[in-house]
């Protein structure tokens, strides 16, 4: 898998991509100016991680027109698109929508809103998804309560007040997470 980090001048992530790249996890790609990304990943094996900066990098401007062509209904501009084009965030989700990555990871020095609205705007909600939301995954020793050592935290984020209906979607998006990364049916409980 080819894992985008836009986040790729911040301490964690350069450690979290040397480790993953060095355990052949998946193809890294680090979003950020490359002087900046060697400067504060020194000391870091970063030889096998791609490096890419969305200001200057040849899928700039064909980012932003599509960019503009997805939001265009909204008001977008092309002068706006080529803007948040240069912001990491914007530029690694559709990296992901072009396939030119299969997931992204960020959070550590973003927040949750910052997180999902270029998600939201690009790449958008599965189908027959009704309310957006996150999770959490820990991994744990195997113990009784957890397969494989495998625990999801639905929506610790997001929605602040669901209502019974979104409630009963973000169980199933759970579900469905937990499925997918993890391999394991899923026992889903409520929490209050």
């Amino acid at each position: 898998m080819r894992i985008v980090l836009p986040e790729g001048t911040e301490a964690r992530t350069l450690k979290a991509a040397e480790e993953i790249a060095r355990r052949g996890l998946a193809d890294v790609i680090l979003l950020g100016n490359a002087q900046a990304v060697e400067t504060a990943g020194k000391g870091l094996d970063l030889s096998a991680v791609t490096v890419i900066d969305p200001a200057t990098d040849t899928r700039h401007r064909p980012y932003a027109e599509k960019f503009c062509e997805l939001r265009k209904a909204k008001g977008m501009t092309m002068e706006q698109a080529d803007a948040l084009m240069h912001n990491e965030m914007y530029f690694g989700v559709m990296m992901v929508k072009m396939d030119e990555a299969d997931g992204m990871v960020s959070g550590a020095i973003h927040s949750t809103g910052d997180t999902l609205r270029p998600a939201l705007q690009i790449v958008k909600t599965a189908p027959g998804i009704p309310v957006v939301s996150s999770c959490f995954i820990m991994e744990l020793p195997e113990t009784d309560c957890t397969d494989a050592g495998v625990l999801i935290f639905g929506d610790c984020a997001v929605n602040p007040n669901p209502t019974a209906e979104e409630l009963a979607a973000i169980a199933v998006s759970a579900a469905n997470t937990a499925e997918t990364l993890a391999g394991i049916e899923p026992r889903v409980a409520m929490l209050s």
